[in-house]
C-alpha cells in the first residue's frame, strides 16, 4: 500500500513546473509527495509550498522544500493532496489527519486540486469512512444536537464521538479545536450534507470537500488512474 501511495505521488509530481506556488496536504500519501518534491528541489526545481498542518510543514522544512504563507502570496497554482474517501464526482472526505480545516483553505486558493490516493480509497458512495466535524469545545452539547438535525435533514444517521489522541486525551487540531467523527456509511446527497454542516454555528469546518478536486490519481495493482472532474473548478 505504501508502494502504491508512492507511485501515486510521483505521478503527480510530473505536473510540477518551474516557478510554482504549491500547495502540500497532509497525510501518509501526501509526505511521499513532499520527499519526491524535495529531492527535485535539490536537483534544481524552484517552487515554494505552503504547508497544511504544522506536521507537513516539518517534513517540509526537513526535505528542504521553501515555504510560503497565504499572506505573503495571493494564490496557489495546485494543492497537491490526499485524502480518505473519492467518490465519482470526485467529492471528497478529508480530515483524517485533522488537518481539514487548513487543508479546505489552501484547496480553495489552488488554481487546481490534486486528489493523490491509493485505489482503496475509491469508493461509489462517500460514506464509509467516518465523517470528521471540527468544532469548537464551548457549547459541544448544542453543537451536536445540531448536527443531528442536519444528519437527520440529509437523510443520514449514525454514532459520533470527539476524536480522542493516542494517549487518550481529546485530539486537538492546529487551530486549537476538537473533532467530532461521525459514522455515517452513506451519504446520500454529499453536497446538501455539506451545506446544512456550514452552517451550523459552532461548526468551524467539515471533512466534505464538495467541488474542489481538478482531479485525482489512483495507484492500483494494474497501474495508475488519472480521473479529471466532470465541470471545471468554479462551476
Amino acid at each position: 500500500m505504501d508502494q502504491l501511495k508512492r507511485q501515486a505521488a510521483a505521478r503527480a509530481l510530473e505536473e510540477v513546473r518551474d516557478g510554482m506556488q504549491l500547495g502540500l496536504g497532509t497525510g501518509s500519501t501526501a509526505k511521499h509527495f513532499i520527499e519526491l518534491l524535495g529531492e527535485r528541489v535539490r536537483a534544481g526545481l524552484k517552487v515554494i509550498g505552503v504547508p497544511t498542518s504544522e506536521a507537513t510543514r516539518q517534513d517540509a522544512m526537513r526535505c528542504g522544500v521553501p515555504l510560503t504563507t497565504l499572506d505573503e502570496i495571493d494564490h496557489l497554482d495546485v494543492t497537491i493532496d490526499g485524502a480518505d474517501e473519492i467518490d465519482p464526482e470526485l467529492n471528497l472526505i478529508k480530515g483524517g489527519g485533522g488537518a481539514l480545516l487548513r487543508e479546505k483553505i489552501v484547496a480553495a486558493a489552488s488554481d487546481r486540486m490534486i486528489v493523490i490516493a491509493d485505489d482503496s480509497k475509491w469508493v461509489p458512495t462517500l460514506g464509509r469512512f467516518p465523517l470528521p466535524v471540527e468544532v469548537i469545545p464551548f457549547g459541544l452539547g448544542a453543537t451536536r444536537r445540531a448536527i443531528e438535525k442536519a444528519f437527520a435533514e440529509c437523510g443520514v444517521s449514525g454514532q459520533m464521538a470527539v476524536r480522542k489522541a493516542r494517549d487518550g486525551h481529546v485530539f486537538v487540531t492546529d487551530g486549537g479545536h476538537w473533532i467530532v467523527d461521525a459514522q455515517l456509511e452513506r451519504i446520500v446527497d454529499p453536497p446538501g450534507l455539506a451545506r446544512a454542516l456550514s452552517t451550523i454555528p459552532g461548526v468551524v469546518e467539515h471533512g466534505l470537500f464538495i467541488g474542489l478536486a481538478s482531479s485525482a490519481v489512483l495507484a492500483g495493482g494494474e497501474g495508475i488512474r488519472v480521473i479529471e472532474r466532470r465541470k471545471p473548478k468554479g462551476d
